[in-house]
């Protein structure tokens, strides 16, 4: 198994977190099984050597596309691969959702659609060209190309910094300070923040505080110090959260011994 994050060019790290490639082994009798975690962050993701399908909570398979976009998601979901794989991966801010596709961030929430569905024929030659592109270096060359094309049009909005306060951690229990600190009402604040990140303020805090906890694999840390140093009240919270947005109990995954958990001892 190999995983690394990469990241991007200066002029598009307001919107690009970072871009990532994971390659593994896999065959029939020995499958590899990859479980996505709810994310308030979207990744466009294109699976150009081999294939993943999605293994449905009623036990059966759905052929994940080549190239689709993998939106900020509340839900974990279970993948697949029963062949060798090769996946590239860039990992957005939600709000560039708006400005690579014209729509608001929330019409994809919890959806996964292809490149094709998106912008029609530009995507579908993307997709060629990601396909037939021999080297990671030419990926990131093609992926920049068309994401300087899209995002760099138009200037960061004020909303932006909000959803990135949310992300860093920051205490946002306060909607409306919030709203005041961006010279907006709470519903003004609100409606934009959803535009933008394709989640209420709220859940989106969620979310992102479970993120926080990600940070502590590798520890060993006593569950209740992992939760209050991440601004959960109590231990059970916590593992209602993560159970919730993970599908694992916490002490499962903490421990290492959790499915689709194999790349992050790689790094």
């Amino acid at each position: 198994m190999q995983y690394l994050t990469i990241p991007p060019p200066i002029q598009l790290a307001p919107y690009v977190r970072s871009f990532w490639v994971l390659q593994g082994e896999a065959t029939k009798e020995i499958p590899y099984t990859y479980r996505s975690f709810a994310d308030g962050c979207p990744e466009l993701i294109c699976h150009y050597n081999g294939a993943f399908k999605e293994i449905t909570p009623s036990g059966t398979y759905i052929t994940s596309p080549l190239y689709h976009l993998h939106s900020q998601s509340q839900h974990f979901r279970r993948f697949i691969a029963t062949e060798n794989f090769s996946i590239f991966g860039v990992y957005l801010y939600p709000f560039a959702l708006p400005q690579l596709f014209n729509i608001p961030s929330y019409v994809t929430t919890n959806q996964h659609p292809d490149i094709e569905t998106l912008l029609g024929q530009t995507g579908k030659q993307l997709q060629e060209q990601m396909l037939l592109a021999k080297t990671t270096a030419q990926r990131i060359a093609i992926t920049t190309q068309f994401l300087e094309n899209r995002l760099l049009q138009q200037h960061p909005k004020p909303i932006y910094l909000a959803i990135k306060q949310v992300l860093q951690g920051n205490d946002v229990a306060n909607i409306n300070q919030l709203a005041y600190a961006f010279n907006l009402s709470t519903r003004q604040f609100e409606r934009k923040f959803k535009e933008q990140a394709g989640f209420s303020p709220k859940l989106y805090s969620r979310i992102a505080r479970f993120h926080k906890t990600l940070q502590h694999y590798g520890t060993t840390l006593p569950l209740t110090e992992i939760a209050y140093n991440c601004g959960y009240y109590d231990q059970s919270h916590f593992i209602r959260d993560f159970k919730a947005f993970s599908g694992h109990h916490p002490k499962t995954y903490f421990s290492g011994k959790a499915e689709g958990t194999e790349y992050l001892d790689t790094e």
